[in-house]
């Protein structure tokens, strides 16, 4: 459509309730650009000149007219309405938290990335109700996945050019009340903390020798990977008295976490189980249900995380104990419903 007061060769559309419209490039001193503009130098370079969104100076007249702009689209904005890359800028700003850091925008997107290594906080709710709103979107990793420095934890995008700045203001409150009844924002960082490990390795097999442990080296790189040690490997036969007494040594110890390996199944021969409840232990569960890792105990003694690792923890690259073990460096208390959330989503072999 064309817009009265406009010489009839130039175009105009109404796009809620700021104008989209085409001029000339020395009329244009002042206003937005609607689009990217590429320089195209043949054998030297090729890129973005203006980005979209850029205000017009006088000083970018020459270099307009040299890539063979004599009209622009630019747009007038309403006070009630934003750019998509001011839009997206304001909704990550209003999400992020601690440890977090916000990207420039590009095409009406903004990404929210972690800082550190460490556990993403995601609220779910937050993320459907966000894109509950229409016109704008929210995409995020899930709750709990591990991050490390400059991993992508959300992205915020304008779904068309220019939004209804009242979209923007709805993000705004959502995450504001969701900071003040959590004390957190929707999406952060938590780091993990530096714990030590009392790692016992049952079976009598490899108590004697008869074959090599693949429990310790497996287990000491899923912990350094997070920042954390095992700080002593101690081995047991099949005995579950022994067992139960070198649990109590590492408790003597003042480790931060006891990890036992092997004899984890339900085989007559099997005391490992049988061993951590004898020490003392208030078990959470004994099995999740998850693939692999379905045989996993988990539970506290004392006060002291405990687990018993089944054998996919030598071989598998992401067991229960994966999804475990962050949540205990990052300080959360495990209980049975954490258990069984793992079902959803938990099938990574069969």
């Amino acid at each position: 459509m064309t817009m009265p007061g406009l010489p009839s060769d130039h175009r105009s559309t109404v796009i809620g309730s700021s104008l989209l419209k085409e001029v000339m490039v020395e009329d244009a001193v002042g206003m937005v650009l609607a689009h990217d503009l590429t320089q195209i130098v043949p054998g030297e370079f090729k890129g973005r000149l203006f980005r979209k969104g850029h205000v017009v100076v006088s000083e970018d007249i020459p270099k307009l007219k040299d890539i063979g702009k004599e009209n622009l689209y630019v747009i007038e904005l309403a006070p009630t309405d934003l750019h998509e890359d001011d839009a997206a800028l304001r909704m990550a700003a209003a999400l992020g938290g601690v440890n977090t850091t916000i990207g420039e925008p590009h095409e009406g997107k903004v990404s929210i990335k972690s800082d550190i290594l460490g556990i993403a906080g995601i609220a779910r709710e937050v993320v459907d109700e966000i894109n509950r709103l229409g016109e704008i979107a929210l995409a995020s990793v899930t709750n709990h996945r591990v991050v490390f420095p400059g991993d992508g934890l959300a992205a915020t995008r304008a779904i068309p050019l220019i939004v209804p700045e009242h979209k923007v203001q709805a993000v705004e409150s959502i995450a504001g009340d969701y900071r003040k009844r959590h004390g957190i924002a929707p999406i952060s960082v938590r780091p993990f903390r530096l714990m030590k490990a009392g790692l016992l390795t049952t079976g009598s097999e490899v108590f004697s020798g008869r074959i090599a442990d693949k429990f310790g080296p497996a287990v000491k790189a899923k912990l350094e990977a997070l920042g954390s040690e095992v700080a002593e490997q101690r081995f047991a036969p099949d005995d579950r008295h022994i067992i139960v007494n070198e649990i109590h040594y590492f408790l003597n110890q003042g480790y931060d976490m006891i990890l036992v390996t092997g004899g984890m199944s339900v085989d007559p021969d099997d005391r490992t189980p049988g061993a951590i409840a004898d020490a003392g232990t208030d078990i959470v569960s004994y099995g999740t249900p998850m693939l692999p890792g379905s045989m996993l105990l988990f539970g506290y003694i004392r006060g002291v995380p405990i687990f018993g690792l089944p054998g996919c923890v030598m071989h598998d690259p992401y067991t229960s104990f994966d999804v475990l073990l962050p949540r205990i460096l990052a300080g959360d208390t495990v209980v049975k419903e954490d258990i069984v959330g793992m079902g959803y989503g938990g099938l990574h072999r069969c």
